[in-house]
């Protein structure tokens, strides 16, 4: 098997895709500015420094190693930045996605598999969210991804350049082995504000909103094992590189779990006391966020191996002990 453009393969997701990609006897080459990724997690093919605003560093990627196919996971993520500063995100994520498209239409490569998100649905109409739930974002993250879904349809109607669309819901967790794990700076993730407390390095977790109409009060979230998000991310390209047509999957466990929960939960895992102060809601954070994966079960045969959220916090505190994540 042939080589796989990662853009972003040096960030959470896209490494651990990395290692499955490996695994199933792909190459991942890794493009990649280091904005947010880390180099300590390229490991399993190489690095290629560069950004996707740079359209002759993509294009002369594109010529070195003559991918099969490319995963997208370049993008800024942090909803409450793109408020305040849309033009960042609309830039760097469609702008960059773009540049891109352009250089794989110029190379002939016509396979992509897109990581986007939940958050283009904006706030939920239903309990549990399929794919043909209304997408109407809420914050600029969330439409700059909608954006980018939009112009995948296109591309596959005018150039034939295939496409899955995957949205995931509440990545969490590490690699089973610890050797590559969730390191964000600044760090806005539930699970790994935790177990910095947990581990000491921080005085307690703030719950945003007690008062929320569900069972305890705070917010439900659908948390997935980072590792079955990179198993779902080798099974669309697989299906791709086999002819498939263009696809949108939501990824998620179809289980959703409140803040309280995930705290209860993290207690268990590490023994630790947890302190808790209750804030004030955050604006357009929806009450309950669960997803529906049954259509990339059903279609691609995914299932997820880690579902438990036991399983999922164990795997992070062994990263966070083992590595203390990388600085």
């Amino acid at each position: 098997m042939g080589n796989i453009l990662v853009t972003g393969g040096a960030g959470y997701i896209g490494s651990h895709a990395c290692k499955a990609l490996s695994e199933a006897g792909f190459t991942p080459v890794t493009f990649d500015n280091l904005s947010h990724g880390h180099r300590a997690c390229v490991r399993w093919g190489p690095l290629v420094l560069g950004d996707l605003l740079d359209q002759a560093a993509i294009a002369q990627a594109m010529l070195a190693f003559q991918p099969e196919a490319v995963l997208h996971f370049a993008a800024y993520a942090y909803v409450g930045e793109s408020v305040v500063d849309p033009e960042k995100y609309y830039r760097n994520n469609v702008v960059g996605s773009l540049n891109l498209l352009s250089a794989m239409r110029k190379a002939g490569v016509d396979k992509l598999i897109f990581s986007s998100t939940c958050a283009t649905y904006g706030i939920p109409e239903q309990m549990l969210i399929s794919e043909s739930h209304m997408q109407k974002p809420i914050n600029p993250y969330g439409s700059s991804k909608l954006m980018i879904e939009r112009i995948l349809q296109d591309f596959d109607r005018a150039y034939q350049l295939r496409s899955a669309c995957l949205r995931y819901f509440n990545a969490a967790g590490a690699d089973l082995s610890a050797v590559i794990g969730e390191s964000h700076s600044p760090e806005t993730h539930l699970i790994p504000l935790i177990l910095d407390v947990a581990a000491g390095t921080k005085s307690s977790i703030t719950v945003y909103g007690d008062d929320y109409e569900t069972p305890d009060g705070s917010c439900i979230r659908d948390y997935i094992h980072v590792s079955d998000l990179a198993d779902a991310h080798v099974l669309a390209l697989q299906a791709l590189l086999n002819g498939a047509k263009s696809s949108v999957y939501n990824l998620g466990n179809g289980r959703g779990y409140s803040v309280n929960e995930v705290i209860a939960a993290a207690k268990l895992v590490t023994g630790k006391n947890i302190p808790i102060n209750v804030g004030s809601r955050r604006a357009g954070d929806p009450a309950c966020l669960v997803g529906d994966a049954t259509l990339i079960k059903s279609t691609l045969g995914w299932n997820p191996r880690y579902p438990k959220l036991v399983d999922i916090i164990g795997s992070a505190w062994r990263w966070h002990q083992r590595q203390g994540g990388i600085k």
